[in-house]
């Protein structure tokens, strides 16, 4: 009696501090759900100019995009990925990506040309993953015409900027395996596989799960 009860003392206690853990991730992610707009602090990352390209970032909750914003980063995610979804287990399936797309948390990083005309989008929402909060970037797509711009690295920086400024313990990702230039992308940006990522063959697991870690915690952490 005596062993199973320090048991179950000890399973009693991981689960209260699991919980204390969670709760401390909730009210983090809370108050960054709370923002009116995430960019407001970061005033000089709204215009980005480079060559013949020239465009105005705009972060808004889902529920603040107009029909037409929304259907267009439907299309432009349908057109971009589509192909890679059927080739592997996923499937594509375009009811339950609407509904992803418009979940209630979902925030949208847009970029739009000087015409105001839409030409990239990030979805991604402030979340707790494996009892962490995080940003997780659901999305990340380009119109043709402004990509190698180095408009899609500065997209990232900017929700790095706006994950660690709330702070979140880390940005994650999901890349598909079979995208090769996504998965350098994000290797050139020091995304690396995170702990959570499943092990598997790619026919169980066609995707990796990629992090970056927010320094700023970490050093605070440590020091």
């Amino acid at each position: 009696m005596g062993r199973k009860s320090v048991k179950g003392k000890l399973k009693r206690a991981e689960r209260q501090m699991e919980r204390e853990i969670i709760a401390a991730a909730q009210k983090v992610v809370n108050a960054a759900n709370e923002q009116e707009d995430p960019l407001a602090k970061l005033v000089a990352f709204k215009q980005y100019k480079k060559n013949d390209l020239a465009v105005t970032l705009e972060c808004r909750r889902v529920e603040d995009l107009n029909d037409e914003t929304r259907n267009w980063a439907f299309e432009l995610l349908k057109r971009n990925m589509k192909d890679y979804y059927d080739t592997c287990s996923w499937g594509w399936n375009d009811r339950v990506k609407k509904e992803e797309m418009t979940d209630s948390r979902a925030w949208y990083l847009i970029a739009r040309s000087s015409t105001g005309d839409p030409v990239a989008f990030s979805h991604f929402r402030f979340d707790i993953d494996f009892m962490v909060e995080v940003l997780y970037c659901y999305e990340i797509q380009l119109e043709p015409k402004v990509q190698r711009h180095g408009l899609g690295k500065l997209m990232m920086q900017v929700l790095e900027l706006i994950a660690f400024s709330a702070n979140m313990k880390k940005v994650v990702l999901t890349a598909l395996k079979h995208n090769p230039e996504a998965l350098a992308f994000f290797r050139a940006l020091k995304y690396n596989i995170d702990e959570t990522s499943p092990e598997g063959d790619f026919e169980e697991y066609p995707y990796e799960i990629l992090s970056k870690p927010n320094k700023i915690l970490l050093k605070n952490i440590s020091t």
